[in-house]
C-alpha cells in the first residue's frame, strides 16, 4: 500500500530499504523553483538507529511496513537473550538483548508488554506508558538539602538510575515514564 507525503503521520511505521521504520518527526519544504524536500526522522524498529532522511522528488511516496502488535508477557532473561510468552497463543519468543537495549531499565517478570513482529518475526517490544519500579539504592536527604534542585539520584531494580525527589527514600515503589525516563509519582 502506497502512502503520500500528505498521509504520513507520527508513529506510522514506514518500509525503507527492506526494514521497518517507525516516524518521529517529518516535515516538508518547498522553496521557490525547486522541487519539494521532505525530511523524515525515523528510528529503525530491528536495531534501533535514529537517522534523518531528506528526499528530493515531486512524489514521494512510501509503503507501510507489515507489523503485528501481540500482546505478551516477559517471563525471564538468560543475559543473551529475553523470553516472552505470547498471551493469545501461548508461543514463546526470543529476543536478543542487543535489540531490547533501549527498553531494558523497564522490564520486570511478569510485566504485559506488546511484542511487535515484523514479517513473523519478533524485532522489538512496547512498553506501557508508565511502570512501577521499586528503588535500591538513593541516597538519604538532609535538611536544607536543596542546593541541587531539589532532586537526587535513586538507582531502581532493573539497574536503572533516574532522579527523583529528596523525600524518596530505598525500599519506595515509585512510577516511571517509559516514554521520557523520568520519575512522575510515589506509589508506595
Amino acid at each position: 500500500m502506497s502512502i503520500n507525503f500528505s498521509d504520513l503521520s507520527k508513529g506510522m511505521v514506514i518500509e525503507l530499504d527492506n526494514a521497518p521504520w517507525q516516524i518521529l518527526d517529518y516535515e516538508r519544504h518547498k522553496m521557490q523553483q525547486r522541487a519539494p524536500v521532505t525530511r523524515i526522522k525515523m528510528k529503525n524498529l530491528i536495531n534501533g538507529t535514529v537517522v534523518e532522511r531528506a528526499f528530493q522528488q515531486y512524489h514521494t511516496s512510501f509503503s507501510r511496513a507489515q507489523i503485528e502488535n501481540r500482546p505478551a508477557q516477559y517471563l525471564y532473561t538468560d543475559s543473551r537473550y529475553y523470553y516472552f510468552l505470547d498471551l493469545e497463543n501461548f508461543e514463546q519468543y526470543e529476543i536478543s538483548k542487543e535489540t531490547l537495549n533501549s527498553v531494558l531499565g523497564y522490564l520486570k517478570e511478569q510485566m504485559n508488554v506488546e511484542v511487535i513482529f515484523y514479517k513473523n518475526n519478533p524485532i522489538t517490544v512496547n512498553l506501557p506508558t508508565h511502570v512501577d519500579l521499586k528503588v535500591v539504592e538513593t541516597p538519604p536527604a538532609f535538611r536544607g538539602d536543596t542546593a541541587s534542585g531539589g532532586g537526587k539520584p535513586a538507582t531502581l531494580e532493573t539497574g536503572l538510575k533516574v532522579n527523583v525527589p529528596m523525600f524518596v527514600v530505598s525500599g519506595s515503589i515509585i512510577r516511571v515514564d517509559t516514554r521520557t525516563g523520568t520519575y512522575t509519582e510515589r506509589v508506595s
